[in-house]
């Protein structure tokens, strides 16, 4: 029951963020002409094309385009979702992974080749949907781009649940502090963060969040999601080498998915880290109040 309540929580902050919409935004201004003809060579039906061609939808916004994805690799999300299409079934179907494209982590430019076997994938997938309902409109297509991110998520929960765990606290926390007027609304969603006192967050790894004002360290924040107890001391391993490297002054604090008796010992033997579980403070109001009470006001003490 935690997990499916997890779940959700981490589902529902992910979809919040709205990639599909900058991606959304990432086409629509894209200048660059883009030739569809002849539209069979890239998988586009004549059905599915007029239906398109009839709501006026410029054919950027619904069919995938080689020369756009190579300019802009993260659109594949977006197309994907209007295609319904899984991460291992674009892999399977083109011999291509998109990960890394969505991600934003490619390291080298999209082939000519792989980007034309991805969209032609795509449109042979939304040309089906489309011809498949005679009352198709582009909200449906966004229907499907929503619905498709969340079934990813869902995957992503399982199988990298520490790395989800550690951008729910993160996003949590910006969140917390626009709401309480400590960050502007419209700022980049990375760290470092000025906060007041001259006091900066830094979003990383080991520790995944620190805060420091001027030189010195003044407060670190570990996040780790994972629940399976048989690498409960491995986990731990890796943080108490973070904190003990840490100030003495330093507050420390480990968010974790779960804390065994063999850990509890370990971490009170260090003496200077405040635990939380990550259930109680994605899922109980006053926890996470309690939470972001001794960080930011016993702790950093920027409130």
């Amino acid at each position: 029951m935690a997990d499916d309540a997890l779940r959700s929580r981490l589902i529902s902050d992910m979809l919040r963020q709205r990639k599909d919409l900058l991606q959304h935004r990432l086409i629509d201004e894209f200048v660059t002409p883009l030739d569809f003809t002849p539209i069979d060579e890239l998988m586009i039906s004549s059905a599915a094309w007029d239906h398109v061609q009839s709501l006026y939808i410029e054919p950027k916004i619904v069919f995938a385009h080689p020369i756009l994805l190579r300019a802009h690799p993260s659109t594949s999300l977006y197309y994907r979702g209007m295609a319904l299409l899984s991460l291992k079934r674009v892999k399977q179907g083109t011999a291509s992974s998109v990960d890394s494209w969505e991600a934003g982590s490619n390291k080298n430019p999209i082939r000519e080749d792989s980007a034309r076997k991805v969209a032609s994938l795509y449109n042979t997938m939304i040309s089906s949907i489309i011809e498949g309902s005679s009352k198709w409109t582009l909200d449906n297509g966004y229907r499907n781009i929503v619905a498709t991110m969340g079934i990813s998520f869902d995957g992503m929960f399982r199988n990298q649940i520490g790395d989800i765990a550690e951008k729910l606290v993160k996003n949590r926390l910006v969140e917390w502090l626009k709401a309480k007027g400590l960050l502007p609304e419209d700022c980049p969603d990375h760290g470092g963060y000025l906060l007041p006192r001259d006091t900066i967050m830094n979003f990383g790894s080991e520790p995944d969040i620190d805060f420091t004002r001027g030189d010195h360290l003044v407060a670190t924040i570990e996040v780790k999601g994972g629940r399976d107890p048989a690498g409960a001391l491995e986990r731990l391993g890796a943080m108490t080498k973070s904190f003990k490297e840490t100030p003495p002054d330093c507050v420390n604090f480990l968010v974790a998915g779960i804390i065994t008796t063999e850990m509890k010992k370990r971490l009170d033997a260090i003496g200077n880290v405040k635990v939380y579980l990550l259930d109680d403070i994605s899922q109980d109001g006053e926890k996470w109040e309690d939470f972001t009470n001794e960080v930011f006001h016993h702790a950093v003490r920027v409130i």
